[in-house]
């Protein structure tokens, strides 16, 4: 499938200087047979644009009422936004952000968020913070309470105690269990990471086989030995050996991103997420980074990003969006973008690129919005990726547009 390239976004935005129309010929500049057919769909429904509106990540679709209920009532953009994502901190049942998150390879749970406030032009973080559940609102005290943007590990995690936040155990049996699963299967390590020459892929097996490192994973993890563990392990649960086996296959990065506009045009966001599952104690990705996990522009708009946040810090996703929204891009062409960016750190090799899974989001000031997957599918190979949108009306979930017009991602 033919990709939109760099080469022809900046041509097309010289020619932009000696004619009207910018915002008409960047638009224009992305042939509309590049992405998934279906892509139109959410780009036509957001055109029209419209205020009050909040969009998030799938995960949060039943969580923006509670956000749209403080702009409708004229409250400020940011409450709106930290108010959506604490209700999914607050579920034990989504294991990939607050409390019972999946945890990092020693069995804790490390927290990271961010907020920005575009209003006022003001931003706060943390990252690596254990033991405190509602890290977006940890982020925002931040940003209001002290002259830093970020503040990191224990550091965190003090601050947040000394400013009345209660600490406690963010391991929930059900991901206790998980992680001792994981453990048991003797599950890859971190090194070396796909960027690196010395990357090979992560299963002797599959490779001489021929098949995906997905693949082998899951035969691996399929093995009677394995199995019988696993069945100990979590009581016999099987729902709970399903989404082992789901988890330990394909590590998640969790996440839900937020953005909301006020009737004012008032534009302000937030990040929160329980990072990478087993990850190495102390990573951070993208969700605290200002300008990755999270951009927002008062004069302009805002985005976020979920999935894997190594790729997003290295092009800045959040900043790359919100300025091609300024040069006069559609949120949804600014997302396919950023996407391009990620694709061609790895020449848009898909054998790299299918070990991983990303999304971006965008909502300018205006209220049109939109929303990019590097694959077709969501987490799981036969769902359509998605984005939630609550219109003042209800909340639901919309398309994504595509980058590759496929299944990938390791589903």
């Amino acid at each position: 499938m033919s990709l939109w390239s760099r080469r022809t976004f900046f041509l097309t935005s010289l020619a932009g200087t000696a004619a009207a129309g910018t915002t008409n010929l960047l638009r224009a500049a992305k042939p509309r047979d590049v992405f998934a057919a279906d892509a139109a769909a959410p780009q036509g429904a957001a055109a029209k644009g419209t205020r009050p509106v909040m969009i998030s990540s799938a995960n949060g679709v039943h969580a923006l009422q509670k956000g749209m209920d403080i702009l409708k009532s004229g409250g400020d953009t940011l409450d709106a936004a930290v108010a959506a994502v604490t209700v999914v901190e607050d579920d034990p049942n989504d294991d990939s952000v607050g409390y019972g998150g999946l945890p990092n390879e020693e069995g804790e749970v490390e927290l990271d968020a961010s907020v920005m406030h575009g209003p006022t032009h003001r931003a706060g973080s943390v990252a690596s913070v254990r033991r405190i559940k509602n890290v977006s609102r940890l982020a925002r005290t931040v940003m209001e309470r002290t002259n830093h943007t970020m503040i990191v590990g224990d550091g965190a995690r003090r601050f947040a105690l000394a400013e009345g936040f209660e600490e406690l155990n963010l391991l929930t049996e059900h991901s206790r269990k998980i992680w001792l699963a994981w453990k048991a299967s003797t599950s890859f390590n971190w090194r070396p990471g796909i960027d690196s020459p010395e990357w090979v892929g992560r299963s002797a097996a599959a490779r001489n086989e021929g098949k995906t490192a997905s693949a082998g994973r899951r035969g691996a993890l399929d093995s009677p030995e394995f199995r019988e563990q696993l069945a100990d392990i979590c009581g016999h649960d099987e729902a709970l050996m399903a989404r082992a086996i789901q988890v330990i296959a394909d590590p998640p990065t969790g996440t839900i991103n937020c953005l909301a506009v006020n009737e004012k045009s008032e534009i302000s966001g937030t990040t929160t997420t329980s990072g990478l599952s087993w990850k190495i104690p102390g990573r951070v990705g993208d969700s605290p980074i200002i300008g990755a996990g999270l951009y927002v522009d008062g004069d302009v708009g805002g985005a976020g990003s979920t999935g894997k946040g190594e790729e997003n810090i290295k092009i800045s996703g959040g900043h790359t969006i919100v300025e091609m929204m300024r040069k006069g891009m559609s949120p949804t062409d600014a997302c396919l973008e950023a996407m391009h960016r990620v694709a061609r750190n790895y020449n848009n090799d898909k054998k790299k690129l299918a070990t991983f899974h990303i999304y971006f989001y965008a909502l300018n000031k205006d209220g049109v919005h939109g929303s990019a997957s590097l694959w077709r599918n969501g987490y799981e190979a036969g769902k359509r990726a998605k984005y939630a949108v609550h219109d003042g009306t209800e909340g639901k979930l919309m398309d994504c547009a595509a980058y590759f017009d496929e299944v990938g991602g390791n589903p």
